[in-house]
């Protein structure tokens, strides 16, 4: 329960800090919200994510693991859908799910997905589990 508390914490300040530095990503202006951006955020990664990237693994091995970044970024488009249509907390991507899909929302989401988890890495690092 510890892990998955810190996993949340560190999940929240990576997306609180994505925002402020991507004009694109807008994840609101309150903390209980925040907080249940990174619950969804995590039940994604756990539940969802292991399926795609057992169904997209050929072509993830011919893209020698690119494809992986594709993946990343359409699972943060599947947690902005989730929280806006599903459960009303405000988190959108260019503004995707609001304005429907589009290339910028899904280059925007590649981007974010990219630096979510360089700023999860470095909060990791200094948080220790």
């Amino acid at each position: 329960m510890k892990g998955f508390a810190i996993g949340v914490a560190v999940s929240a300040i990576a997306f609180a800090i994505l925002a402020y530095f991507l004009p694109e990503i807008d994840v609101g202006d309150d903390v209980v919200q925040l907080v249940g951006l990174a619950v969804v955020f995590g039940v994604v990664n756990a539940l969802v994510k292991p399926i795609v990237k057992l169904l997209s693994f050929p072509i993830t091995a011919m893209t020698l693991g690119l494809f992986s970044v594709v993946i990343n970024g359409g699972m943060l488009l599947l947690v902005a859908w989730l929280c806006g249509e599903v459960l009303n907390i405000p988190f959108t991507i260019a503004g995707f799910p609001e304005t429907g899909l589009s290339v910028e929302a899904i280059a925007w989401a590649i981007v974010a997905s990219v630096g979510l988890s360089v700023i999860s890495t470095i909060i990791g690092l200094v948080i220790h589990d």
